[in-house]
C-alpha cells in the first residue's frame, strides 16, 4: 500500500507539472520571443485542451487500462515535448509541443485516478498524492525561477523535462490491475445520471472560475512589481502549506462532512482568486497567493472524493478532471482575451469568486445527500 500511494504522489506530480509551471514559460517566453497574451492564452489552452481530449478519450475504456504502463507512455511524450521545445522559437513548433505535453499529462492522471480508485478510500489516496506532490513543487518554484534567470526559458524547458524523467521511476509503483477486477468494473458501469452531469458542471465552473488566472498569474504579480523570484518564494511557501494541508486531510477526511467543507473552501478559493487580481500590494498578493493554493488542493481533493462516491473505480473521476482541464482550457483563452482587451488582468479575479459561488449552489445538495446517506466508496484493490 505504501509502494502505491508513492506511484501515486510521483505519477500526480508528474500530471500536473504542466498547470503549475506555465505560468513560468508564459512569461519567459513573451519575455524572448514577444509573443502575445491571446497568443499565450493559445497556447496554454492548446496544452489544457490536449489534456482535457486524452482523459475523455480513454474514460470509457479506464477499467481496462494497466496504470503502470499508462504512466510510462505519457512521461515518455512529456519528457521529448518539453525537451525539443528548447530547439526553436516559433509559436506553432511551440504549441505542437503543448499539446504533446497535453496529451501526456492526460494519461498520466488518468493512471493515477484509476489507481486511487482501487485504493481502499479514493480521496485519501488523492491527498496523500498531493501531499507528495506540492512538497516537490515547493522547491521547483524556487529552483525554476532561478534557472530561467540563468538559463532562460529553454532552462526551464530542460529542467522540467529532467523532473519528469525522475517521476517516471517513481510511477513503477502504480498498481497493475488483474484482469478480473477490470471485468466486474466494466460490468458494473452506470450510465451518466442527473448526480454524474451535476459534478461534472460543478467542476467546470470552479475550475473556469479559478484557474482562468493561473497561466498569467505571474504576470499579473509582475504588474504590480513583484520579481518572478519573489513570485516563485511565495509559491513556494504556498505549496508548503498545501502539502501540509493535503497530508492532514488525507488523515481526517473521512470523517469530515461532505457539504460544509467543499463549501467553505470554494468560496475561500473564490475570494482569494478575486484579491489575486485587484489588489495592488506585493504582500498582499503574497498573502492570497498563499490562500488560494492551499484551499485550490483542498476543494479538488473534496471534488474527486465526490466524484469517487458518486461512481466507484475511477471512470467518473477521470470524467471529473478531464472536464477541468476544458474549462481551465477555455478559461486561459478568456483570460487571455480580457488582457488583452482592457490592458490587464482585473476583471478575471472577480469573474472566478462568481463561478465559485455558483459550483457552491450545485454541489450543496448532492453533497448532502451523501452526508445523509453515506454511499460505499471503494473496490477491491488488486495489484
Amino acid at each position: 500500500m505504501i509502494g502505491m500511494f508513492a506511484g501515486i504522489g510521483a505519477a500526480t506530480a508528474a500530471a500536473h507539472i504542466g498547470n503549475n509551471f506555465t505560468t513560468y514559460l508564459v512569461g519567459g517566453l513573451i519575455d524572448r520571443f514577444g509573443f502575445t497574451p491571446f497568443q499565450m492564452g493559445l497556447w496554454s489552452m492548446a496544452e489544457t485542451l490536449a489534456y482535457a481530449l486524452a482523459m475523455f478519450g480513454v474514460a470509457p475504456r479506464v477499467a481496462r487500462l494497466n496504470p503502470r504502463l499508462l504512466a510510462s507512455l505519457a512521461s515518455v511524450l512529456v519528457v521529448l515535448a518539453q525537451a525539443l521545445s528548447v530547439t526553436t522559437g516559433d509559436f506553432y513548433w511551440l504549441l505542437a509541443g503543448r499539446i504533446v505535453t497535453g496529451l501526456g499529462f492526460g494519461l498520466l492522471n488518468t493512471s493515477l485516478n484509476l489507481s486511487a480508485g482501487y485504493s481502499a478510500h479514493p480521496a485519501r489516496a488523492i491527498s496523500f498524492g498531493i501531499g507528495i506532490q506540492t512538497l516537490l513543487y515547493a522547491a521547483l518554484n524556487i529552483g525554476l525561477p532561478v534557472a530561467g534567470t540563468r538559463f532562460g526559458v529553454n532552462g526551464m524547458f530542460l529542467s522540467l523535462a529532467a523532473v519528469s524523467a525522475i517521476l517516471w521511476i517513481g510511477t513503477l509503483w502504480l498498481p497493475i490491475v488483474s484482469p478480473v477486477a477490470r471485468v466486474k468494473t466494466d460490468d458494473n458501469k452506470p450510465r451518466l445520471g442527473a448526480a454524474h452531469l451535476q459534478i461534472l458542471v460543478a467542476m467546470a465552473l470552479f475550475t473556469f472560475g479559478s484557474l482562468a488566472i493561473w497561466p498569467f498569474m505571474e504576470r499579473a504579480a509582475h504588474a504590480i512589481g513583484l520579481s518572478a523570484v519573489a513570485f516563485g518564494r511565495y509559491q513556494s511557501l504556498a505549496t508548503l502549506l498545501a502539502a501540509g494541508s493535503s497530508l492532514i486531510l488525507a488523515t481526517i477526511v473521512g470523517r469530515l462532512p461532505r457539504a460544509p467543507s467543499l463549501s467553505l473552501s470554494l468560496l475561500v478559493c473564490g475570494v482569494t482568486c478575486a484579491l489575486l487580481t485587484t489588489v495592488q500590494i506585493p504582500s498582499l498578493f503574497g498573502a492570497a497567493l498563499v490562500v488560494y493554493n492551499v484551499t485550490w488542493f483542498i476543494t479538488y481533493a473534496f471534488m474527486l472524493g465526490l466524484s469517487f462516491a458518486i461512481e466507484p473505480g475511477g471512470r467518473l473521476a477521470v470524467l471529473t478532471t478531464a472536464t477541468w482541464l476544458l474549462s481551465q482550457s477555455l478559461g486561459a483563452v478568456v483570460a487571455g482575451s480580457i488582457a488583452q482587451l482592457t490592458g490587464g488582468y482585473t476583471l478575471v479575479g472577480p469573474l472566478g469568486l462568481v463561478f465559485c459561488a455558483a459550483a457552491i449552489a450545485l454541489t450543496w445538495p448532492l453533497a448532502r445527500r451523501f452526508d445523509r446517506q453515506p454511499v460505499p466508496n471503494t473496490v477491491p484493490a488488486t495489484h
